[in-house]
C-alpha cells in the first residue's frame, strides 16, 4: 500500500485518515470562514449500497486508489465512467464511510437538470402566499415572536440543494455525488465550470437585500435539512468538497470541464472485489458458500453481454431463500434461479 494514499479502499473506516491530507494547492485554497454547522452522520443509502458487514478485502485496486487519491489531494471533481453496475455511484459512499465524512450529498440528473436544482431553490409562491395570509389575518396570528410577519423571514422559503449545500464552508469536506451527469441537457456540464472551479455561488434573493440592517445574515435550509447561516448572499467553501460525478458513457463531455475534472474508469467487479463486494452484503464466507452461483455468473459473462453485479446479488438472496425444496436438487434449484436472474442487459455480440 503507497504511503501517500488518504483513502485505501480496504471497506474499514478510518476516520482519522482524512487529518493526514496536506493542504491544497495554492490554485485550489479557499478562505471562507468555517459556519457553525453539524455534519449529519452516513445515512440507510450507504448502508445499502455498502453492506452492513465488515470487508476484510480490498474493495478497490491501486490504479483505482491513485486516481481516487489524486483527486483529493488536488481538491478536484472525479469523474467515473463505466457500465451500469460497476460501482461508480457506490464509491462515493465508500470514500464517506472510510474517512467519516459524514452523509453523502445525492444529487441525481435528469434531462431537465438545471444548474440552479443543484444549487438552492426559492419557494417565492409560498412566499406569495404566507404574505397575502398575513394581510388577512389579525396581527396576532401573524405576527412572530419579534412582531414581523412571516413572510418577512426569507430564509424560510429557501433551501440549499445538494452542490449548494456541499459548497457551505464546513470543517471538513462533504462528499458530493452527481449521479449519471451524460444524461443531463447539453448546458449542464458548462453551466457548472464556474462553481466548481471558484467554489462559491451567490443568491440573489438574498445579495438584493444584504445591505439592509439585520438582513447581511440569513439562515436557510440545506439539503440535510439543518439551517446554516448565509452572509451577504454568498455560499463559499473552506474545504472543497470532494465531488464524485458519474457517467454510463452515453455522451462526451466538453474538454474544459474534462479539465477540471481527474477521469477514472470503474470495470466491473472480478476476483478479489467481487468476493469483497458478496461478502460485504452477505457476511465472512459468503464468497465460497455460493460458489456455484458466482462460477455461473462468470461463465454467463463469458459470452460478452453486459451483466450488472447486482444480478449476482439479487441471484446469492434469492437461492438462499428459494432453493428448499427437499423433493428437488437443491444445486439443480439454486442453477435454475440463477439462470432466470442473470439476464443480459443488452445482447453482447453477434457470432460470426
Amino acid at each position: 500500500m503507497t504511503d501517500w494514499f488518504i483513502y485505501r479502499g480496504t471497506g474499514g473506516p478510518d476516520p482519522d485518515k482524512i487529518r493526514e491530507l496536506p493542504e491544497a494547492p495554492p490554485w485550489r485554497r479557499f478562505d471562507a470562514p468555517v459556519v457553525p454547522y453539524s455534519v449529519p452522520p452516513l445515512d440507510s443509502s450507504t448502508a445499502r449500497r455498502l453492506g452492513a458487514r465488515s470487508v476484510p478485502l480490498p474493495v478497490q485496486d491501486d490504479d483505482t486508489l491513485e486516481l481516487i487519491n489524486a483527486a483529493l489531494y488536488l481538491r478536484r471533481p472525479l469523474l467515473v465512467t463505466g457500465p451500469p453496475g460497476a460501482g461508480k455511484s457506490t464509491l462515493a459512499h465508500s470514500i464517506a464511510y472510510e474517512l467519516g465524512l459524514g452523509r453523502v450529498l445525492e444529487w441525481p440528473i435528469v434531462s431537465r437538470s438545471e444548474l440552479k436544482d443543484g444549487l438552492y431553490t426559492y419557494d417565492a409562491i409560498g412566499r406569495l402566499q404566507d404574505a397575502q395570509l398575513d394581510r388577512a389575518h389579525v396581527a396576532w396570528e401573524s405576527e412572530g415572536p419579534h412582531g414581523a410577519s412571516r413572510s418577512s423571514d426569507i430564509g424560510r422559503y429557501l433551501k440549499l440543494g445538494p452542490l449548494g449545500t456541499a459548497l457551505v464552508a464546513a470543517e471538513r469536506p462533504r462528499v458530493l455525488l452527481i449521479d449519471e451527469l451524460d444524461k443531463s441537457d447539453i448546458d449542464l456540464p458548462n453551466d457548472l465550470l464556474n462553481v466548481l472551479e471558484e467554489g462559491r455561488f451567490g443568491i440573489p434573493e438574498l445579495e438584493r437585500i444584504a445591505d439592509r440592517p439585520g438582513m447581511e445574515t440569513v439562515e436557510i435550509l440545506t439539503d440535510d435539512g439543518l439551517r446554516v447561516p448565509v452572509t451577504n448572499g454568498q455560499v463559499r467553501c473552506r474545504a472543497f468538497p470532494f465531488v464524485v460525478m458519474t457517467s454510463n458513457r452515453e455522451r462526451e463531455f466538453p474538454a474544459p470541464l474534462m479539465r477540471r475534472c481527474i477521469p477514472l474508469t470503474l470495470e466491473a467487479p472480478r476476483d478479489q472485489r467481487l468476493a469483497a463486494l458478496v461478502q460485504a452484503h452477505f457476511g465472512t464466507g459468503s464468497y465460497d458458500d455460493n460458489h456455484d452461483i458466482v462460477d455461473q455468473f462468470r461463465q454467463a459473462e463469458s459470452d460478452g453481454a453486459l451483466r450488472p453485479t447486482d444480478q449476482l446479488l439479487n441471484a446469492i438472496f434469492l437461492a438462499q431463500h428459494a432453493a428448499r425444496d427437499a423433493s428437488r436438487d437443491v444445486t439443480a434449484q439454486r442453477a435454475g434461479i440463477a439462470q432466470l436472474l442473470m439476464q443480459p442487459l443488452d445482447p453482447g455480440p453477434r457470432p460470426r
